[in-house]
């Protein structure tokens, strides 16, 4: 339980100093960096202690027991896939709305007339989501 208040307390300091280092952009851009790459580094070490110091009957629990995944039960990992379908669609979708978006707003900026074309595009680059979406409810329809 310590384990798990820690990596979330760490994960909600690395939000807060982000916003923070957001909002003062006159602060030094070294020190953001350094505070960055010291929480990643604090939240990989204590991860690795949180997985080596568990006890062997801990982590082969799954083996013994009754929602160990046989050919029978693949609820688990189906319950990934739709996580993982959904998920990186939508952190793809991101990339693409925003290299996309960036792209029209600086054609818009010369060419006011291109304002609808480059609408079509950043639409047509979010609908990325939209199927990752789509394939997982699908997928929580077979399940």
């Amino acid at each position: 339980m310590l384990y798990i208040t820690l990596l979330s307390s760490l994960i909600v300091f690395t939000i807060f100093s982000g916003i923070y280092f957001s909002r003062n952009p006159s602060k030094v851009k070294k020190l953001a960096r350094r505070f960055l790459t010291g929480n990643v580094v604090a939240f990989v070490v204590l991860l690795l202690i949180v997985f080596l110091s568990m006890p062997s009957s801990q982590l082969y629990a799954a083996q013994n027991s009754e929602n160990a995944i046989d050919g029978n039960n693949n609820t688990d990992l189906g319950f990934i896939g739709i996580a993982l379908s959904t998920g990186l669609a939508a952190i793809g979708a991101g990339i693409a709305v925003g290299m996309v978006g960036t792209a029209s707003v600086g054609a818009i900026s010369e060419k006011p007339e291109l304002f609808g074309r480059t609408l079509i595009y950043v639409g047509l680059a979010e609908g990325i989501a939209i199927y990752g979406l789509i394939m997982g409810i699908m997928m929580l329809g077979r399940m």
